[in-house]
């Protein structure tokens, strides 16, 4: 599989470790202040944009879903009231984000609903055409290898099954770009030093958006590993985008 400029970004340069095992020890190390930091840094609007990604896939009423980076599930959480699916699996990488995903499962007493296990996105531990839909919240950045991840969620997409991925874009309007950038590369991680310690998660943020292949760049690249009916649709001044895909009939 060929690489992409965003699969050799990394956390921690020079750690010597890969790069999935350093987003790994990157999310253990922020996961008791990941929630708050993300309504925090995006004024509670990447509540709505989760949301938005969820209500595209109504139409297909999934019954068994995956959600690809599952973190501390929120996602999955809102799948569950949004969609009324009768199972869903998040998988994560991080055993620290999934514990306390784990945590708002019983507190919500949706344990029987959802499940969640540690799982890589490169090597999903499920046979072939599973799931009636995938979701993937600000998480393909993150894949060590863009495409075996993408081909991945391929694979064990049931056929007619939808893809539905929310990630960080890129605006391109005068002056809003400035502004981004400079949150994102200045705001964003002094921030994160001061409330979560951990400059170096959100600086690496900033360079996964920089690096990662955006608009019709990623929609070729699922359209190259397999996906048809592709769309993109840009949010809030294309801050971030929610990309759909669907597994061939």
């Amino acid at each position: 599989m060929p690489e992409y400029a965003h699969d050799k970004v990394v956390p921690f340069t020079g750690s010597g470790e890969s790069k999935k095992e350093q987003v790994a020890r990157m999310f253990d190390q922020i996961a008791g202040r990941y929630d708050f930091m993300n309504r925090f840094l995006s004024a509670g609007i990447d509540v709505s944009w989760r949301k938005k990604m969820l209500k595209l896939l109504k139409p297909s009423n999934p019954q068994v879903m995956l959600d690809v980076a599952t973190g501390t599930a929120d996602v999955a959480i809102m799948a569950e009231g949004i969609l009324k699916p009768k199972k869903i699996v998040g998988i994560d990488i991080s055993d620290g984000m999934l514990q306390l995903g784990r945590e708002k499962l019983k507190t919500r007493h949706l344990e029987q609903v959802i499940e969640l296990q540690n799982g890589d996105s490169e090597a999903i531990m499920f046979p072939d055409d599973t799931f009636d839909a995938v979701t993937v919240a600000f998480g393909v950045r993150n894949f060590e290898h863009l495409e075996t991840g993408l081909t991945e969620i391929l694979r064990v997409l049931k056929p007619c099954g939808k893809l539905s991925i929310l990630e960080f874009s890129k605006p391109n309007l005068p002056g809003i770009e400035q502004l981004y950038n400079l949150y994102l590369g200045i705001v964003a991680p002094g921030i994160a030093k001061m409330v979560a310690k951990n400059k170096e998660a959100y600086a690496y943020l900033n360079d996964s958006v920089k690096a990662f292949p955006e608009g019709k760049a990623f929609m070729a690249i699922m359209e190259k590993t397999g996906y048809k009916e592709i769309t993109c649709r840009r949010l809030s001044l294309g801050i971030c985008s929610i990309y759909t895909g669907q597994k061939p009939c």
